[in-house]
């Protein structure tokens, strides 16, 4: 039996948006849609690809999202973090029940620079959002 992982995806590798193949690739499959706890901070990273930035903010300081809990193969694990390009990380993501499973979070100095979307729901209600168009 292979041993799998929990994994928090916020932004580029939900399901039906452009990094999710590097999940699926490595046998990665979809649990549930969850929350985090009221905790964070989202920002929108420019790039190649956008996608955005958790940053823990501390206590209910923050703001609750909306994330995707994937599983995938703890051996495929190393193959994928390889891929996570600064200043994304990995670290443990604070979900609304509780646990704190592996996730993407952002280096606190990205945020200074990017814009600030922590009155959406998630990265989905910001990209079908006028905001996201410039509008």
């Amino acid at each position: 039996m292979v041993e799998r992982l929990s994994l928090v995806v916020v932004g580029a590798h939900l399901r039906g948006q452009p990094l999710n193949h590097e999940l699926t690739d490595l046998g990665g499959e979809f649990i549930a849609e969850r929350r985090t706890a009221a905790a964070y901070a989202m920002y929108a990273l420019d790039g190649a690809v956008p996608k955005p930035g958790l940053v823990r903010v501390g206590g209910n300081a923050g703001s609750a999202f909306v994330v995707e809990v994937w599983s995938m193969p703890r051996d495929r694990f190393g193959e994928f973090i390889e891929r996570v390009a600064a200043p994304l990380c990995i670290g443990r993501i604070e979900l609304d029940d509780g646990s704190a499973p592996l996730g993407f979070l952002c280096e606190s100095h990205a945020a200074t620079s990017a814009r600030d979307i922590s009155g959406f729901s998630g990265w989905r209600a910001y990209l079908t959002g006028p905001e996201s168009r410039g509008v």
